[in-house]
């Protein structure tokens, strides 16, 4: 039993690595959106700034404004889905700490049972 103990502690582990990885990437996504978001903004407020060269190339700010609000939107699906997998991370990090503890436990149990069939079974000496 103590062998199925230490290979859920170690599951455990790898399961709470993984969790902190997804959460990792989901933050990842959730910045590089609200940069993207924050680039399209700039540009918008340079579009409608007067002396901007935004009246020279018109279709490059529209461009470049689609193509950050684009990005972004890409970037917040990317989040979505690694929320999604931070939630399934966390369920089976749940689920493995739970087995590990009820190993944990059962082993406890075992052992004091061995501990007192051992006290029970020494026979008193009537010399």
């Amino acid at each position: 039993m103590q062998d199925r103990r230490e290979r859920l502690r170690k599951l455990v582990v790898v399961q709470e690595k993984l969790q902190r990885l997804h959460e990792t990437r989901h933050a990842g996504y959730v910045a590089a959106a609200a940069k993207e978001r924050a680039e399209a903004n700039e540009l918008a407020n340079s579009f409608d700034a007067e002396g901007s060269m935004a009246s020279l190339f018109p279709e490059l700010y529209h461009s470049r404004i689609s193509a950050a609000l684009a990005k972004e939107q890409a970037n917040l699906r990317l989040a979505e889905v690694e929320a999604q997998h931070v939630a399934t991370a966390t369920a089976r990090t749940n689920m493995v700490e739970r087995a590990w503890k009820d190993a944990a436990r059962e082993d406890e149990r075992a052992k004091a049972e061995r501990d007192r069939l051992e006290l029970l079974g020494r026979k008193p000496s009537a010399e």
